[in-house]
């Protein structure tokens, strides 16, 4: 399953990339690191998309209500210590791992293969990159809410139905 925003319906205003000044400016990049810090990243320029996401999947792998990622051009990427190992958790999609202390790492797919879903958790700064959609929706468990008004999509493409805007009433 594709678990992130493949292409939202263009003229929603959520879709389109966040105003420098909503994410610091400055030359340095940004920097990622799993809990024992034997993996580390960084990457240049801003996020293409940053999503919570509530399928079944994502939570699993995460152990979490919501899954939040930060997208960003592959190209953009570097791991500067240690290599996360991967796994195929359903056909062409890829799931990342530090194989030391076991923290997600990221979330790839063929579907989209110049991007990759770095798991917003591994941030050095997590505060920097706030979300900008919900998608899987329709899979959010009926306990758990995030208090925030962005659209809620009930799944994770530009054929996948907007929900509502905000929490459930």
């Amino acid at each position: 399953r594709d678990c992130s925003v493949a292409a939202l319906p263009a003229n929603d205003r959520s879709r389109q990339r966040l105003p420098l000044a909503i994410f610091e400016e400055t030359s340095m990049p940004t920097t990622g690191h799993c809990l024992c810090r034997a993996i580390q990243y960084e990457y240049d320029g801003d996020p293409t998309l940053v999503v919570h996401c509530h399928c079944e999947s994502c939570r699993r792998q995460t152990s979490s209500s919501v899954a939040t990622f930060v997208i960003v051009p592959k190209a953009a990427l570097r791991f500067t210590q240690g290599q996360p190992k991967e796994f195929a958790s359903s056909p062409g999609v890829h799931r990342s791992f530090c194989d030391a202390c076991g923290s997600p790492i990221y979330y790839r797919t063929e579907r989209r293969a110049d991007q990759i879903d770095l798991y917003a958790g591994t941030l050095s700064d997590p505060a920097t990159a706030p979300a900008q959609v919900h998608v899987y929706a329709a899979e959010q468990l009926p306990w758990f809410e995030v208090l925030d008004d962005l659209p809620r999509y009930a799944g994770g493409s530009s054929a996948a139905q907007l929900l509502r805007r905000g929490q459930r009433k």
